[in-house]
């Protein structure tokens, strides 16, 4: 499943906007970079788009009088490998939204709206959504039931994207890089219980994949501690809660999805499987150098994946190609925000 485009009306600082997810040839954009100042509406988007996918859509959001549920919003997905007979676009919609004129093709568009609403609680349709408000606190591992927590995934589950109480990465994190290490060890040499071998050779290559930025790499778990390990370039071991905090963002950025791609298609290598991954504010905590590799990174780590970032610096975005970066920017209009792509986006 990937992202193709996204229509909101009457959302937050949104009279009539449409955001382009895909180029030129209808085929959707593994990397966008969504630029600008505060306040314009980054997380807004993100908001939109955790509120409208298939397995999950619910009521618009609010407007920018603040009144809920009088916004509409519309995402258009390519379902790929998820529905790979289908030719067209899915449209998911708030409940109040009109996609087409006609009677006929919007009641069509309802009905396949509900069905996939069923299709998607039985596996796949993989959304992960990292908030602006993460942070990681010190905490002891815990791993309880895996069976129903670690290796399920919830496609209802609702995305954090601003709320501070919610958005402690470090037990998920931790979580995923210890069950990766422990299941893939202890199927090791089993052709049955292939797919935990899976999980742990994705979960280690996409790690090292971004760790490369910061030039850190993933040492694995700690016999002792059950702990997850890295190994600085001076050759020093450090825990994953001893790591500097802009190396535990870069860790959870992939390690997260690693986990939900793994439990969404248990018979298929993480790296292989397509989803949507948004990031809000992916330049919080980052230097500079980090940020200009990191746009390379994600694809690297998981290359299916169509990864949705927000940033306020402008460095992320000048590290990409222009095709690549959707800029939001505050109007002449009161209240209003305009979009550039392409070379506009980079000038403006």
């Amino acid at each position: 499943m990937h992202l193709v485009g996204l229509r909101l009306v009457g959302v937050g600082p949104f009279d009539d906007l449409v955001l382009p997810f895909a180029d030129d040839d209808g085929d959707p954009r593994l990397l966008t970079v969504i630029q600008g100042v505060g306040g314009v509406g980054k997380t807004t988007v993100l908001a939109a788009l955790a509120a409208t996918r298939p397995g999950h859509a619910v009521a618009g959001l609010p407007g920018p009088t603040g009144e809920a549920g009088r916004g509409v919003v519309i995402a258009s997905y390519r379902l790929g490998q998820d529905d790979p007979e289908r030719p067209h676009p899915l449209h998911v919609a708030t409940p109040t939204a009109r996609v087409f004129e006609d009677d006929d093709a919007e009641l069509l568009r309802r009905r396949e709206q509900a069905l996939f609403e069923r299709l998607a609680h039985e596996g796949g349709y993989v959304f992960v959504s990292i908030g602006a408000a993460r942070w990681f606190s010190r905490q002891p591992l815990v791993l309880s039931a895996p069976g129903r927590t670690l290796a399920r995934y919830d496609v209802r589950s609702s995305a954090t994207t601003d709320d501070a109480t919610r958005a402690d990465l470090a037990r998920e994190t931790k979580q995923a890089l210890v069950y990766a290490a422990l299941a893939g060890a202890l199927a090791d040499g089993r052709p049955l219980h292939r797919r935990f071998q899976l999980l742990a050779r994705a979960m280690d290559e996409a790690v090292e994949a971004v760790l490369a930025t910061v030039m850190v790499h993933y040492g694995g778990v700690d016999p002792l501690t059950l702990e997850p390990f890295f190994v600085t370039g001076e050759g020093s071991t450090v825990p994953f809660d001893g790591l500097p905090t802009c190396v535990r963002h870069l860790v959870a950025f992939v390690a997260l999805p690693v986990r939900a791609l793994w439990a969404a298609y248990p018979a298929r290598d993480p790296r292989e499987a397509e989803g949507v991954v948004t990031i809000d504010e992916v330049d919080l905590h980052q230097d500079s150098t980090s940020l200009s590799r990191l746009a390379s990174a994600l694809p690297q780590a998981l290359p299916r994946v169509q990864w949705i970032l927000t940033a306020t610096s402008s460095v992320l975005a000048a590290s990409v190609e222009s095709h690549q970066v959707l800029a939001l920017r505050r109007s002449s209009e009161p209240a209003g925000v305009e979009l550039f792509t392409g070379r506009q986006a980079l000038t403006h």
